[in-house]
């Protein structure tokens, strides 16, 4: 069972996608996502399966929250930096999102 402190290691950020690309060489549909997460942690990028529910037109400009401090993961040709917080329902993965607009690098917890 993870306790209080496992959580606090997590550093869950909001930001906002700037760019979002099909991910042809992924082996499940994803998108390639180029996220700004303000200015202390800049832009970083993220693969996410996330095509059931959302089209790449409709995720400019989405603010998201996502982890940024687990270790680079590559996928195919791609290195994913951060993850993507989503709930999987069952039409697909839902992200998680702020209620209202915030700040970019603005920290959960």
């Amino acid at each position: 069972m993870a306790n209080f402190e496992d959580f606090l290691k997590l550093d869950i950020r909001v930001g906002t996608i700037i760019s979002a690309k099909i991910f042809d060489k992924a082996k499940k549909p994803a998108y390639k996502l180029e996220i700004d997460f303000g200015s202390v942690i800049g832009i970083k990028r993220s693969s996410a399966q996330i095509t059931n529910i959302y089209n790449v037109n409709d995720l400019i400009g989405k603010q998201i929250l996502a982890v940024v401090n687990f270790p680079p993961k590559q996928i195919a040709n791609f290195i994913s930096e951060v993850l993507v917080l989503g709930t999987y329902s069952k039409n697909g993965v839902v992200l998680v999102i702020p209620e209202k607009q915030v700040s970019n690098g603005d920290r959960i917890g």
